[in-house]
């Protein structure tokens, strides 16, 4: 079982994390510093950016706004998701998000993606050195399957270090994760930060009101990843939900994501900090065993990795 992860004062990470790819990009300097100083104050210490969002933007700002409460906080950014998972490419981006956050420390370290051309054994001596250097506090992996995972953990431990935390897709009309990697991550303790929780806006329920703005509409490539009818029709009925109950389909979305029975820490995210709010009331929102297992049944529950659904 891995150590919990602490901030560098003991701060155990919080509940939620919040993701800053908008910052600098649809989030000015301004819009930024709002939602930093929301999350701040229900409770978020955890917050997350890489290398390549908004060009270093979102890195410079982020390093900016937590500089004053840089000791309680945990850092994460990710790396290599151009380049290569190389040594070199894998230094390089880290020292200048390194420089770009004003730390000389990062909490967590990820590599961005996997790299099927670099050999993980290469990629894992070098997490280790970060470590050993002091560089870096935890090591994570971000869009991996749980094969890459399982291998990567056989190489950490021969390294003496561990794989902390996974950073997956997870949302109502995502559930992928649930057949291998957040039972393969509870079993291995591993921290799961699953990102979209909202699926890129779909379970806001601002497409089934004729949005033209979001990503969805404006992003082929989400578009496709979440252009199947079932998924909007889910949205919908989420929503449908949502006005029954009195509560925001996205506070309901984000709720369920951290109920699932592994404990994952979603990440939230926004352009504003009033887009943000019914993402922040998950917080505090005590989603019950009965609205979690209505919610379910709005997606197909994926099958179990046996395939043998009998055993499901």
């Amino acid at each position: 079982m891995n150590t919990p992860i602490r901030s560098s004062d003991g701060t155990q990470i919080s509940r939620f994390a919040f993701g800053t790819m908008q910052f600098g990009g649809k989030a000015d300097a301004s819009q930024s510093q709002e939602m930093f100083e929301a999350c701040l104050e229900a409770g978020v210490t955890h917050f997350d950016t890489a290398h390549v969002y908004t060009d270093g933007k979102s890195e410079e700002i982020l390093g900016q706004l937590a500089a004053p409460h840089r000791e309680r906080l945990v850092i994460a950014t990710k790396a290599s998701y151009t380049g290569g998972a190389g040594t070199d490419n894998l230094r390089t981006q880290f020292d200048i998000s390194r420089k770009r956050l004003g730390m000389d420390h990062v909490d967590i370290l990820y590599l961005h993606r996997f790299d099927p051309n670099v050999e993980l054994s290469e990629t894992i001596d070098t997490f280790a050195a970060m470590k050993s250097d002091g560089l870096i506090s935890y090591v994570g992996l971000s869009n991996f399957a749980a094969w890459q995972v399982m291998k990567a953990v056989a190489l950490a431990q021969a390294r003496g270090i561990s794989i902390d935390i996974l950073q997956p897709m997870y949302s109502l009309v995502k559930r992928q994760v649930e057949v291998e990697i957040l039972p393969m991550a509870a079993d291995q303790g591993i921290l799961v930060a699953p990102y979209s929780p909202l699926g890129s806006g779909l379970l806001t329920g601002k497409y089934s009101a004729g949005d033209e703005v979001g990503r969805l509409a404006t992003d082929k490539r989400y578009a496709a990843r979440y252009g199947q009818d079932w998924m909007h029709n889910a949205a919908k009925d989420l929503a449908d939900i949502g006005a029954e109950l009195g509560v925001h389909p996205a506070t309901l979305a984000v709720a369920w994501a951290a109920k699932h029975a592994t404990h994952p820490t979603p990440i939230l995210s926004a352009r504003t900090v009033d887009q943000l709010a019914p993402s922040l009331a998950a917080v505090d929102y005590q989603m019950t065993d009965e609205v979690y297992a209505r919610l379910s049944a709005l997606t197909p529950t994926p099958p179990p990795a046996t395939d043998r659904l009998e055993e499901a």
